[in-house]
């Protein structure tokens, strides 16, 4: 899961995309980068590490004009090299930067028609290097002369969708031209449009979340729809259209379980009202399935679980507690890479507050139960500080099956929902008695602030992958290249097909 921006404005905008950066740091944390153009010549700035980190003064004196691009990027074992920041660039034709949130999950495939057919070379393991010379390629095919129409952007655009399988928002600088964003024909990594109105004229941006337009003072205009494309030239011309068929909107919904900000609305659904709404279905399905139920007080595991943990108590009629204070210098333990730093990570993380525990049947409430470790580790702090009993609940159902699209779930059996009941789950992590939300009630949780939304992404549940493409093979390929193995795989020379890593 990655964070993305780009702003055509009517003055310097490295500090308003570093602002949206910083503003979007939860869905990255691992490298971070800013490509600007002024007058046609590029200018960028990408490392390994935070926002604050990446950039200091004398960088960002140098990322000039008016228009740029950025990107905040969450890690995938084995690549956590400066290399695999973003944007990429190529110089043909025009010069173009891209940053990408999401996963392709035809990269290899691709990687070698841009070889053999295309005559393009690929450097690094990362899609977004391959969906971006694909991109370049179509648009070279289409263009004869240094003027640049919509309509070769929107008919490149067209290829790319026909080319390329997968989940994923696109923001594209093309130097001295303009900014392109486009979305996947399942509309399932979320892209919004804004704009900010200044004496000299309109300003566009275009990110990840609607939470970085709100803060730089851009009003939402809308997300764009699945399969469609949003062309801005460097003089504030807007130009938009949807360059795929058969589009179907299908939102991730781990978007709204975890990744996205409370404060963020994602094809027109607030993520916050759909975190209240989980928790009412929870706390109903609680007393459906155990009326007589002993639970003394609520506490969520923070952040993203308090808003359905606080819903449920109300609901419940039972005390809300924060039992657990967190160290907000420690990175989201889902998403840190290995299974040994995420153990580490969470004692340092959070500290319990006995008297919130001591003697008491508490409930504990998370987001979504991935891969146990920190479940576990908890529930342990918990009983370490005195709960009588300790009962855990997911606002999400559980997560089984591995997600392609842009979330690092490569490996099934690194799931402790994989091949296990959900009472078995309860006694792996070591809880007293387990809930989970069905899937049926998560997706009439999100649906309820969107009722034009049909359908959901929602692999990691159900195993069922949108796209048709991925097989057995293919989940094997992934578990190999980006599993907790993979470094151990590789030094043992096993050839590992590259299926693409966003």
């Amino acid at each position: 899961m990655c964070g993305i921006i780009g702003i055509v404005g009517r003055g310097p905008v490295n500090q308003s995309l570093y602002d949206g950066l910083t503003l979007q740091q939860h869905r990255g944390q691992d490298a971070a980068g800013i490509m600007t153009c002024h007058e046609g010549k590029l200018f960028m700035r990408k490392s390994v590490g935070l926002v604050r980190d990446v950039f200091h003064t004398r960088h960002m004196m140098r990322l000039q004009g008016d228009m740029g691009i950025g990107h905040c990027r969450y890690p995938t074992a084995g690549t956590q090299s400066s290399a695999e920041a973003q944007p990429f660039y190529v110089n043909s034709p025009y010069g173009i930067a891209m940053a990408h949130n999401g996963n392709l999950t035809n990269a290899g495939e691709l990687k070698r028609q841009l070889f053999e057919a295309d005559l393009r070379h690929i450097n690094t393991s990362s899609d977004t290097e391959v969906l971006l010379n694909v991109f370049a390629h179509e648009l070279q095919n289409r263009v004869t002369s240094t003027r640049l129409e919509a309509d070769d952007v929107f008919a490149a655009v067209s290829r790319v969708h026909e080319r390329t399988r997968g989940g994923y928002a696109v923001i594209t600088m093309i130097a001295g031209r303009g900014i392109l964003a486009f979305r996947d024909p399942w509309g399932i990594r979320p892209v919004v449009l804004g704009r900010r109105d200044t004496i000299m004229g309109p300003e566009y941006m275009i990110a990840s979340e609607s939470v970085a337009l709100d803060a730089m003072g851009f009003e939402l205009e809308r997300d764009l729809r699945a399969g469609e494309a949003v062309y801005i030239e460097s003089d504030g011309t807007v130009h938009s259209r949807v360059c795929a068929e058969n589009t179907v909107q299908a939102p991730c919904l781990f978007e709204y379980v975890y990744f996205a900000r409370p404060d963020s609305i994602i094809d027109d659904v607030s993520v916050y009202k759909s975190r209240l709404r989980m928790g009412e279905h929870l706390a109903d399905k609680i007393q459906r399935e155990w009326a007589e139920h002993d639970i003394d007080v609520i506490i969520p595991i923070p952040d993203t679980s308090r808003t359905a943990a606080l819903e449920m108590a109300n609901r419940l009629n039972v005390k809300y507690r924060e039992g657990f204070i967190k160290n907000r210098y420690i990175g989201r333990t889902f998403i840190m890479p290995g299974q040994q730093q995420r153990r580490k990570s969470v004692r340092q993380k959070l500290n319990a507050i006995e008297l919130e525990f001591r003697g008491k049947n508490v409930l504990l409430v998370d987001d979504s139960i991935v891969r146990g470790t920190t479940s576990h580790e908890i529930i342990q702090m918990a009983r370490d500080a005195g709960a009588k009993r300790v009962y855990m609940a997911s606002a999400a159902p559980p997560v089984r099956y591995p997600n392609v699209y842009g979330i690092d779930m490569p490996a099934a059996d690194e799931l402790i929902g994989h091949e296990r009941t959900e009472e078995e789950i309860g006694t792996e992590i070591g809880a007293d008695w387990i809930i989970y939300q069905s899937i049926e009630d998560l997706i009439e949780a999100v649906r309820a602030g969107n009722t034009s939304l049909t359908q959901f992404e929602g692999c990691c549940f159900t195993g069922e992958y949108l796209t048709g493409d991925v097989n057995p093979q293919y989940l094997r390929q992934l578990e190999l290249l980006r599993g907790e193995g993979a470094r151990s795989d590789a030094a043992d020379g096993e050839e590992l097909e590259d299926v693409g890593i966003g």
